[in-house]
């Protein structure tokens, strides 16, 4: 058993990758599934398609190695977090839909939290702003929007869990419900400092602390997938959230380490050791990971459309038939042009925190066409991570400055996109060889508890660079380009 079969379920797609010994990928499968917007703002997914699509891309992934489960250790999972789930513990039904992280429906209620006085309380606690992003809020408009939910639920009736947990329940066949502290430290209802779901906060949105899952390490016992799944029981051996695994697969092990990951949405984690540090300019604070019963913290900017903006290219204007088609356009657009999209297309993520807003773009003229949309979309991801920087960068008091920025995730493969990205921040961009991160970083939290895993300092020698991004734009260039995107974003923010 040389083999660890790392699940990854995002927010457009579920994904397994087989690992070897070695760490070296040796298969992969993966399936889109149907995103559902009810109304405007509103984001859900049909949990029947998020286990659908898991099972099968691990019975593919598994079939295209040519592996039998006898050859396979351990399984890991890396998730969507914040994605809110309800179902019965008697037959596993779900009682809505999962509503995804990106959804804004509860934006009314966070308001009234923050007018009402709450907000510094929730912070001082979980380490989160009041914001219709994390679990809690979806949470409680599930039970008051379902008929009979709360009550269920104070009968032990129903489950609530973000993805990884409703996955873990499905795979061991309802014998565990289970989380870890990253996907915990999300749902707005988790005490990051005194490790334990908080019963102030449950009290205060009228949430059943029955209904939540226990907390565990990163690298922990989970349960056991059911036999009739992959041909054998096997273990499920580490659980980390997405950014948090990817945390891991960049070996960001040390204070003042960064990294930033390019999927649906863009999310940058530094590292901040076993020190919480609370920002002073809008960012979160949370669990990096969690060893041993003692958490490693994170300071964590968090955009909300990143590689979806690219989708918006492909599904809503209809310019592109593949995400490859940008880089060539961006190349061609007019450099006379000075497009800038403002990409709130549900809300402003950090530091801005607006749920209101709805994207916009500035600039154009009759002449402006796919090519310089091409190159708007993908500036944008550049300006919003600058954002994100210079946030962490004054939060980030240590002597040791944040290190070069390492990146992952799809959209990190656009070379003209992480050259962009080099050339806004004024820093280097460093791009691994192994862009699945995500789920590397789950494939060795299993690997490594089950012993064929080298530990953390060896792990982190095993990281190698592909390639690194040297900014070359003009400093004046630099600071002019982004002094327009701030004013685009302030215009936004105003409408």
């Amino acid at each position: 058993m040389t083999h660890i079969l790392a699940i990854d379920q995002g927010t457009t797609s579920s994904r397994a990758i087989l690992f070897d010994s070695d760490l070296q990928i040796v298969a992969a499968a993966q399936e889109e599934f149907a995103q559902h917007f009810p109304q405007s703002g509103w984001v859900e997914h049909d949990p029947s398609d998020l286990w659908t699509t898991t099972a099968s891309t691990c019975r593919a992934a598994i079939e295209k190695a040519g592996l039998g489960s006898e050859d396979i250790a351990a399984i890991g999972i890396t998730n969507q977090r914040e994605t809110t789930l309800v179902w019965d513990k008697a037959t596993g039904k779900p009682i809505y839909n999962a509503i995804v992280w990106q959804d804004r429906r509860t934006a009314p209620f966070c308001a009234e939290l923050r007018e009402a006085g709450h907000g510094e309380m929730i912070t001082a606690r979980t380490g989160l702003l009041v914001d219709p992003y994390f679990s809690a809020t979806k949470l409680k408009w599930i039970l008051d929007h379902v008929d009979g939910a709360r009550e269920r639920a104070r009968k032990g009736e129903l489950l609530f869990g973000t993805v990884d947990t409703f996955l873990t329940w499905k795979l061991t066949g309802g014998a565990a419900h289970v989380t870890d502290a990253t996907n915990a430290a999300r749902t707005m209802l988790y005490d990051i400092l005194k490790g334990r779901w908080s019963r102030t906060i449950c009290d205060l949105f009228d949430i059943p602390m029955e209904m939540l899952p226990e907390v565990k390490d990163c690298a922990a016992e989970f349960g056991t997938a059911r036999p009739d799944l992959f041909g054998r029981p096997i273990p499920i051996l580490g659980i980390a959230g997405d950014q948090q695994a990817a945390t891991i697969g960049q070996a960001c092990f040390q204070p003042g380490m960064l990294k930033s990951t390019y999927g649906t949405g863009c999310f940058s984690l530094l590292n901040t050791g076993d020190t919480p540090v609370a920002s002073k300019n809008r960012l979160l604070t949370t669990i990096a990971y969690q060893f041993d019963g003692t958490p490693t913290y994170a300071l964590e900017g968090s955009i909300f459309i990143a590689g979806a903006v690219v989708q918006w290219l492909r599904d809503g204007l209809q310019i592109i038939d593949t995400a490859a088609e940008t880089q060539p356009l961006a190349d061609q657009a007019d450099p006379n042009q000075t497009l800038i999209l403002v990409p709130a297309f549900t809300g402003l993520g950090a530091p801005y925190w607006n749920a209101e807003c709805r994207g916009a773009v500035f600039g154009l003229t009759r002449s402006s066409g796919p090519k310089e949309f091409a190159r708007a979309a993908l500036e944008s991801v550049g300006f919003q991570t600058r954002d994100l920087l210079e946030a962490m960068t004054a939060d980030w008091q240590a002597e040791q400055e944040a290190a070069t920025l390492r990146v992952d995730g799809g959209m990190s493969a656009s070379d003209w996109a992480m050259q962009f990205l080099a050339d806004i921040t004024g820093a280097p961009v460093d791009r691994p060889e192994v862009l699945e991160t995500t789920a590397l970083g789950a494939a060795w939290l299993a690997g490594m508890r089950a012993g064929i895993y080298p530990q953390m300092e060896e792990f982190s020698r095993t990281w190698a660079l592909e390639r690194s991004f040297q900014p070359q734009m003009d400093a004046s260039a630099r600071d002019g380009r982004y002094a327009a995107w701030k004013r685009a974003v302030a215009a936004t923010i105003s409408v």
